[in-house]
């Protein structure tokens, strides 16, 4: 069944994100994850920029109000997200999103200038909670700290295959900078 499968995929993704002992485990078991599983929005293995430690920040987060929302131009339709903080970054301000949709969730869309080129041209993600990835790309270090690790930006699935759609980045979350760390482009 298919909504067992995606259920499968939901949870195995969440697995990796928190049993991966490294960045270099972590793109080993999501490179077998997409070539072995049904759900996976490609099969086989995916390309990275090589680890970056100058992607590895902490950035202050502030209080942010007001609401975007945003049509995924498929069977999700239009999905509302809320401010919920302003992240400081060395790279430039990004909006932290709050999924208002049923149970919610942090996400962290991000489009750089490596965005067309070298990485997928509608931008990378940080963190979506609602699929699991929890503490690598994106950790609260309590207060008004977190840790970003961009070494974890990955492609929607979208990137992949055009029968997904996906929300992308807002104009707020587009860097003027490149952010040569996580996945690169697929095709």
């Amino acid at each position: 069944m298919e909504a067992l499968e995606l259920a499968d995929y939901r949870a195995r993704v969440a697995r990796m994100y928190q049993d991966a002992t490294d960045l270099e485990d972590f793109r080993k078991r999501r490179d077998e994850l997409f070539a072995r599983h049904p759900q996976a929005p490609v099969k086989g293995g995916l390309r990275y920029f090589p680890e970056n430690p100058d992607a590895i920040v902490e950035a202050r987060v502030r209080a942010a109000e007001g609401e975007l929302s945003i049509d995924t131009g498929g069977p999700d339709g239009v999905i509302a997200y809320r401010r919920t903080g302003i992240l400081e970054t060395p790279f430039g301000e990004l909006t932290l999103w709050w999924i208002a949709a049923y149970g919610g969730g942090l996400f962290l869309p991000v489009q750089d200038t490596t965005c067309g080129d070298e990485s997928y041209g509608g931008g990378r993600y940080l963190t979506d909670t609602v699929k699991g990835t929890h503490g690598r790309g994106l950790e609260w270090l309590g207060g008004d700290r977190v840790r970003l690790d961009f070494n974890y930006l990955y492609n929607p699935s979208c990137a992949y295959d055009d029968r997904w759609a996906c929300p992308l980045a807002p104009p707020e979350n587009r860097l003027g900078v490149p952010l040569r760390a996580g996945e690169l482009t697929y095709r």
